[in-house]
């Protein structure tokens, strides 16, 4: 594998456009080098090479542990991509399943077809807004945790079940014991079953919190985030009080003026650090597009090579 490529400032921040610089097939690129790459920058876009479902297929999996899911989408071409289809309207920023303890690693999306106008993918490093924040905002964050709460369909959690089992059980033989059993001992989640089948779950984290790479604050989490197919969250601190509109619209504020684009174009690959930046989407002006999302579990090894080169700087 190579690490030849062509690494460019994307945006005002960290953010890196990578190109080729030889060989355009994603699998020639060492998964070491790249992750080394997006501890550093946050998110990064990956434009020139060849990007169809089974590239991006197989880099995915060169980085990842295991896949996840949104239970609302379906899949195209495998286990891996999913299409995104939610509605034309502008999505606020959020991180992938970021409501919920099952919140992935990684966050990809791959461009097979560009929209002519609109359709933006935004993007917003918590580490920013937090360093940007002021000290009474980040004297509350930075002790106080937020609460999400909500029901659940049961086609919906039990789909997610049966996914994150690897299909060890039929989709009709999962119940509410299998759910327990994958949130296991986390302590920040409590489940409750519906007599219609539905759960409701509440899950207790930061709203500013260590990231995947590293113990730095970032305010990354899904406060103003969409509930596209799904009942949506009730937020508040986690001994159930209200989160003051002030803080709210202070972080508005910042996330709105620290937003930054992912402006696609046709064969375009994005992948994101889900535990320190926000995504989101500008409205859909062209609905002639096509965009696949894909969620995972950084590969053990890979983190701990970052982890170990930069104990060497």
């Amino acid at each position: 594998m190579t690490t030849t490529a062509d690494v460019r400032p994307y945006g005002t921040a960290t953010g890196r456009l990578v190109q080729p610089a030889g060989d355009s097939s994603l699998r020639a690129m060492d998964p070491a080098w790249v992750t080394g790459l997006l501890a550093d920058a946050g998110f990064l876009l990956f434009r020139g090479f060849r990007t169809d479902l089974e590239e991006f297929t197989s880099f995915v999996k060169a980085h990842s542990s295991r896949i996840t899911l949104d239970p609302a989408r379906s899949f195209h071409g495998g286990e891996v991509a999913q299409k995104v289809d939610a509605g034309t309207g502008a999505v606020g920023l959020h991180l992938e399943n970021g409501n919920s303890p099952f919140g992935p690693d990684l966050t990809w999306f791959l461009c097979e077809k560009a929209a002519a106008s609109g359709s933006q993918t935004t993007v917003c490093d918590g580490y920013r807004v937090w360093d940007a924040a002021s000290d009474s905002a980040r004297a509350v964050f930075g002790v106080k945790d937020i609460m999400y709460s909500r029901r659940v369909e049961e086609p919906q959690w039990k789909a997610f079940v049966c996914h994150q089992t690897e299909g060890r059980k039929k989709l009709d033989d999962i119940t509410f014991a299998d759910m327990k059993e994958l949130v296991g001992g986390n302590v920040s989640t409590t489940l409750q079953l519906n007599d219609d089948g539905s759960l409701h779950y509440a899950f207790r984290t930061g709203a500013a919190h260590a990231t995947l790479f590293g113990s730095r604050l970032s305010w990354a989490n899904s406060i103003f985030g969409p509930s596209y197919n799904y009942e949506a969250p009730h937020i508040t601190f986690a001994d159930g009080t209200d989160i003051p509109e002030e803080l709210l619209a202070e972080f508005r504020r910042l996330t709105t003026a620290l937003t930054e684009e992912l402006d696609w174009q046709d064969g375009d690959l994005a992948l994101i650090d889900n535990t320190r930046v926000m995504h989101g989407r500008r409205e859909i002006l062209d609905t002639d597009r096509t965009i696949y999302n894909a969620q995972s579990y950084l590969d053990p090894a890979l983190l701990a090579a970052v982890r170990d080169g930069r104990a060497q700087r």
